[in-house]
């Protein structure tokens, strides 16, 4: 059981160091994004406007049902006027940048992972080098960027349809009943630039996960069409890991 333990803890820290090292990597090559904008912008187009019919749905549904509950329980204290800020806040700090990047997780992180997954079984990554592109450079640096730069503007939209979401069921729900104005007036008053800019760090950050797990994943990827599945798998399990844990985290030093 111990010899089990302390391999997984080895297989743990080698996954962590090479991810590391695929980061740095990556960030090297930045400087030649300007000879990569068509690929840049073809990312950016898949996880941004591909993504925000999804996510948009998503973020009305959890606004209306944040304001649902939170706003029934208030009713019951007569403080349901405040409603706006907490759903402002809700959406702003946690459940905007979360959901939303476990809902690009789940579609661009497994897609990244599956595609690169394929290039290399099928040995076109080993091409690739055979005609000197670096693999980074070519397939890795454009979707991090992209998701880097895509992510916290996708956020942006649903934090938005997420708040008007919760000022709609505010103002129709007969136990709420907090007119647009109360609800508006509420919520400019609970947020500010501060609130916001954290919120945008945390979709930073979780894009730049989903992307970096989905290419290193996918680089790492053997074993065929089951190994494809696999790392498929593997990709979304580990950015929901990371995402989570990055959130607290990120919580934690921004209080």
């Amino acid at each position: 059981m111990l010899e089990a333990l302390g391999k997984k803890i080895l297989n743990a820290a080698q996954t962590a160091g090479e991810m590391l090292a695929l980061l740095v990597e990556t960030v090297y090559y930045f400087k030649e994004a300007p000879r990569n904008l068509p690929a840049i912008f073809r990312q950016m187009s898949e996880v941004g406007i591909g993504t925000l019919p999804i996510a948009s749905l998503m973020a009305l549904f959890i606004g209306m049902v944040l304001s649902l509950q939170t706003g029934t329980q208030l009713a019951l204290y007569g403080t349901q006027d405040v409603i706006g800020a907490i759903v402002g806040l809700s959406m702003t700090k946690e459940l905007g940048p979360v959901m939303t990047c476990l809902l690009v997780a789940g579609r661009i992180g497994s897609s990244m992972a599956a595609e690169l997954g394929a290039m290399e079984v099928y040995e076109e990554i080993d091409a690739l080098k055979t005609l000197e592109i670096n693999p980074v450079r070519y397939l890795a640096m454009p979707r991090l960027l992209a998701c880097l730069v895509a992510v916290p503007a996708l956020v942006v939209f649903t934090i938005i349809i997420g708040i008007f979401g919760g000022g709609f069921v505010a103002h129709v729900n007969p136990k709420i009943n907090v007119p647009f104005t109360v609800y508006y007036d509420n919520l400019v008053q609970a947020l500010n630039y501060k609130e916001i800019l954290k919120g945008l760090l945390k979709a930073t950050v979780f894009g730049g996960i989903v992307a970096q797990v989905g290419c290193y994943v996918g680089f790492k990827t053997t074993g065929g069409a089951r190994g494809i599945g696999r790392s498929t798998t593997r990709a979304v399990v580990l950015s929901f890991l990371l995402i989570f844990v990055a959130n607290y985290f990120l919580t934690r030093v921004m209080m």
